[in-house]
């Protein structure tokens, strides 16, 4: 190993925003810093929600410029959607949003043909509307000849070099977790052609170097090497959970929860499917069993609609609030749509009859509560579906700067919680990188460096675990 300091470019793009990170590795320092910040606006054009993917590429551009010299470039992104090129290499238009209207009804057709239960069966992926798989039902693909998802896509204009990385392939829901390779039943039996996707690449391959155009564009001295990485966010991420052993549960916290295991098989059963965990694939043959929970969106909405008041008095407002007062179910679609979230948090509460939170400590509180009795269930019924039992919790991103869900998540689950790191995408996303170029070990060795370097708080649960059960009975009964 060699005992130099080496510096890795991290791409990270979220649905609001992207930025470049430059991660600073050595055999026993691992430092992060921020070089360049980028908005991420959709545009709703009159065929409907595009990405705005120039603009992104520039962010991308101009962000290589900033970190500076680097010895290799990692991309990850949001999953699921993608951009068509044509025979030259050429882009189709831009890629379709997530949240465009085209897959509406799309799911119904396609479960004419394999229906839910097979369908999740065979490729173990939770139903979303939006999954790779309903969006190429419902496009025409005219004229198309290759398919790179969104961080490949961006890979390709930087080094001229195409291929399908494996952990934001996982989903698409065409491939099978098993094999870790394309399910050619499911998309024969669609009519999808999987000739359209480049060739699977796993996280730490060579992904081609910046081509002599954007070497000169970011006035980076050549070679420099693009390293697959884990090209789901989500995937980086939970490579930058600081456990050790087997026996843990993540929360990747943010805008929505991702609440789940690392397991070594995916968990393909019909109760599992009806209990909606997605088993995508992770590094070195892992699987992340997890669920979707609706997470911090519902306190940035109500954050939003009260004016952007300070954070931390609005925090410290609901740690004085009664505790479990009134919980709504974190998880209901009711709570998707933007706009007048405090008053259909209250609305939730009185058609429950529950006591209805009145000022913005209460109605904190109870977004706060409800968030960890959501987490609590995830965690409880990922342990009991995978058969896999564990000690701790670990709660990574955004939410780990909210010490009050940290400790609520620890109390409701009845095990302590480590948060840290904040930038748990970026790290890992360095990390499959370092690794990729010899300075740092295995997936746990990568997480013992981040133990040693990043800071964590750990919250021991406190009071009565039965007061959550009574909460979590009061939701049921609803």
């Amino acid at each position: 190993m060699s005992g130099h300091v080496k510096s890795y470019a991290a791409v990270d793009l979220g649905a609001s925003s992207g930025r470049v990170m430059v991660g600073r590795v050595g055999p026993d320092s691992l430092e992060l810093t921020e070089a360049h910040r980028f908005v991420n606006r959709p545009v709703r054009l009159p065929e409907g929600l595009r990405w705005d993917i120039l603009s992104l590429y520039g962010g991308v551009l101009d962000g290589l410029k900033a970190a500076g010299q680097v010895d290799s470039v990692g991309i990850d992104s949001w999953a699921v959607d993608y951009g068509l090129l044509d025979g030259d290499g050429r882009l189709l238009g831009n890629p379709v949003h997530y949240r465009d209207s085209r897959t509406e009804g799309v799911a119904e057709k396609v479960w004419a043909t394999v229906p839910a239960p097979e369908l999740y069966a065979a490729t173990g992926l939770q139903y979303a509307p939006f999954n790779t798989l309903y969006q190429l039902v419902a496009d025409r693909l005219t004229g198309a000849e290759r398919l790179l998802l969104v961080p490949d896509l961006l890979t390709y204009w930087l080094t001229g070099e195409q291929g399908t990385e494996l952990t934001n392939a996982s989903t698409t829901q065409l491939i099978d977790p098993r094999t870790r390779g394309w399910s050619y039943d499911i998309a024969q039996r669609l009519g999808i052609d999987l000739e359209l996707f480049a060739p699977l690449r796993q996280p730490g391959d060579p992904a081609g170097l910046l081509r002599p155009e954007v070497l000169e564009e970011t006035g980076l001295a050549g070679p420099v090497p693009v390293t697959a990485v884990g090209s789901h966010d989500t995937a980086s991420a939970v490579a930058a959970v600081p456990a050790s052993g087997e026996r843990f549960a993540y929360i990747c916290t943010g805008t929505w929860s991702l609440a789940g295991l690392e397991l070594d098989a995916p968990v393909l059963t019909e109760e599992s499917r009806a209990a909606n965990f997605t088993n995508e694939l992770g590094l070195d043959g892992t699987v992340r069993y997890l669920r979707n929970i609706m997470g911090l969106w519902l306190l940035q909405e109500c954050v939003r609609a009260w004016g952007d008041p300070d954070l931390g008095e609005l925090l410290r407002e609901a740690a004085e609030a009664p505790a479990l007062r009134s919980v709504v179910d974190a998880s209901d679609p009711v709570f998707l749509p933007p706009g007048r979230m405090p008053e259909r948090i209250a609305e939730a509460c009185r058609a429950s009859g529950q006591p209805v939170p009145v000022s913005r400590g209460e109605i904190t509180r109870c977004i706060l509560d409800s968030l960890a009795l959501a987490h609590r269930r995830a965690v409880e019924e990922a342990q009991r579906l995978a058969d896999h039992p564990v000690d701790v919790v670990h709660v990574v991103g955004g939410g780990t700067r909210n010490a009050l869900l940290c400790q609520l998540t620890a109390d409701a689950c009845g095990l302590p919680v480590v948060a840290g790191p904040t930038e748990a995408a970026a790290l890992g996303n360095v990390l499959v990188q370092a690794r990729a170029h010899g300075l740092v070990g295995d997936l746990a060795g990568g997480r013992e460096l981040l133990t040693r370097t990043q800071p964590l708080t750990r919250y021991e649960p406190r009071g009565d675990p039965g007061r959550w059960s009574e909460a979590q009975a009061r939701l049921v009964r609803i």
